[in-house]
């Protein structure tokens, strides 16, 4: 069967994509720009999910589709969100029930909770997201549900943040500072727990969804996680920099990061804000036991990893261009000042 991505030239449709091609699969790429790393037996169909006459063909001949296109909260767009997290959805979900496709696995986000009352979150927690970009991916989800009503099989999967080899994004801003000696901050102690994803982990959840019929929903984290403050002292230690982590106010450092993300001073959006100071975490009893689906990575592995990659990449990954937010550097803007003071 033919495997369609979309988004597959940003970093997860990528891990996602080279995941298939060593399974023997074949796999068509979607996306609005080609990526360098893609193998020539792997197709690309270039378009806009906004576009629906693009996405009709390229679903032509599918099997299955891993819907990965999203704009993610380092684009702070609202219209953006919208269009390419709704409509582009949409469309996406009325191409593949047009070709008949057998499944679609939705990836959604954490985002859509917001910063929960209670802890662990599970397919049951009512969402209540707090900012544009969780908005737009529950308003995905919501339309993934209509579908399924009329008979698409779309299975939803919610990662939490997202760790592994090749992630970049604020993290390049993280792995920066530490390379280079700075401190790096917690909110208050840094007791807040926080749970991630490795990549590669999600990538079987992915693979083992399109396996089992029928319109579900999946949470997905690692089972080997702590505090906040616990994963960067950890990194931290490995690296052997001389970083340490310092405390910060919460509520003044949440004040002024919204202050700066909103004038265009901070690579950060809302939800950064919003949850580096809070717990979130998942219970995935629903995925292991229905996909048989086990985390290998812990939060501090999968740091440590991401960390050794981008030392070992640092001179190619600033030379990037045209890569999608979560493979590229970030400008740090008046980071770049807060990092001297901590």
């Amino acid at each position: 069967m033919k495997h369609l991505v979309t988004g597959g030239s940003g970093y997860f449709g990528a891990l996602l994509r080279d995941r298939l091609v060593a399974l023997r699969q074949p796999v068509r790429v979607f996306d609005l720009v080609d990526a360098d790393d893609r193998v020539a037996s792997v197709e690309f169909a270039q378009g806009d999910v906004r576009d629906p006459v693009a996405l009709a063909r390229a679903c032509e001949g599918c099997e299955v589709v891993y819907h990965c296109v999203a704009q993610v909260p380092l684009a702070k767009d609202k219209e953006l969100f919208h269009s390419v997290n709704v409509t582009g959805t949409e469309n996406l979900l009325c191409a593949a029930q047009k070709a008949g496709l057998r499944k679609v696995i939705y990836l959604s986000s954490s985002a859509i909770y917001g910063a929960p009352a209670e802890n662990p979150v599970n397919e049951q927690t009512l969402p209540s997201p707090a900012e544009a970009y969780g908005v737009a991916k529950l308003e995905g989800e919501k339309l993934c549900w209509r579908y399924a009503s009329d008979g698409l099989d779309v299975t939803i999967i919610r990662p939490r943040t997202i760790m592994g080899h090749g992630r970049l994004g604020i993290f390049q801003i993280l792995f920066e500072w530490i390379r280079t000696g700075y401190n790096v901050p917690v909110f208050g102690n840094g007791d807040n727990i926080y749970q991630f994803v490795h990549a590669d982990d999600l990538v079987e959840v992915c693979l083992a969804a399109t396996a089992r019929p029928g319109a579900t929903s999946y949470n997905c984290g690692t089972d080997s996680y702590g505090t906040m403050r616990a994963v960067l002292e950890h990194l931290c230690a490995h690296a052997k920099t001389g970083s340490k982590v310092r405390r910060v106010p919460r509520g003044p450092t949440e004040v002024l990061m919204k202050i700066a993300g909103a004038a265009g001073l901070s690579p950060l959006g809302p939800y950064h804000a919003l949850m580096y100071g809070r717990s979130l975490y998942f219970d995935i009893t629903k995925a292991r036991a229905e996909l048989n689906w086990q985390p290998r990575y812990s939060n501090e592995e999968m740091f440590v990893e991401s960390y050794e990659w981008y030392l070992k990449n640092r001179e190619t990954i600033l030379r990037a261009r045209q890569a999608s937010h979560h493979r590229s550097p970030v400008k740090e803007g008046i980071l770049g000042l807060v990092k001297h003071l901590l």
